[in-house]
Order: structure tokens, then sequence, then C-alpha cells
């Protein structure tokens, strides 16, 4: 998924900008890894070993996102990030997840 992984370049380069900007460590840690690892484990969808596999590994994605979507709540309510298209984006994702498991659990039901 394109979308994904461009999702977390930027999440790399907030990243940095918030190192920068003197952000908690604790709190960048956190957004890198959950940003980062939702094409992670779209990636490793492609490569399930059944459909049941591959739902699972979408939700574990929307997991991820949904978890960067409140990593990034938090950065921008505590005023350490300013850019809200982040954020848009980041819902966007989470929007063609939910899409992408509905759409293989009505593929999954229907065979």
């Amino acid at each position: 998924m394109v979308k994904s992984k461009a999702f977390a370049l930027e999440v790399i380069r907030a990243c940095r900008a918030l190192r920068e900007a003197r952000c908690e460590g604790a709190l960048i840690s956190q957004f890198l890894r959950a940003g980062t690892s939702i094409g992670a484990n779209i990636r490793e969808a492609f490569y399930a070993q059944g459909k049941a596999d591959f739902v699972a590994k979408l939700h574990i994605a929307l997991k991820e996102c949904s978890e960067t979507e409140y990593w990034l709540e938090l950065l921008i309510e505590s005023g350490y990030y300013y850019d809200k298209t982040i954020l848009d984006k980041c819902v966007e994702v989470k929007k063609i997840l939910i899409a992408s498991i509905n759409t293989a659990k009505a593929d999954h039901n229907g065979q």
C-alpha cells in the first residue's frame, strides 16, 4: 500500500522535527513505532497464509493506525506539533484499511 509507506515517511520526518523541538522522547518513540508499523503490517499481509491471516494482519495495521492517531492527537493538542495534515492522512489510511478489511471479509464469506 503506497499510502501507508508515504505516511510512514511523513511520520519519520515529523519525528525529526519533534526531536529538534525537544519533544518528550517517549512520545516520539511511541509515535514512530506505531506510525511506521502500519505499512509493515500491511506488507506482511501480502504474504498471509490465507484469507483469515490476511484479515488478521490488516486488523493489526488498523490497530497501529488508531494508536498513531492517538499519539498525533496528543502531540498536536500539547503544542509539540502543528501540522494537522498528517492527522488527516492518518485518518485516510485508517479509512482505506477499514474498507480493505470489509472487502476481504465479504470476499471470504462469499467463497
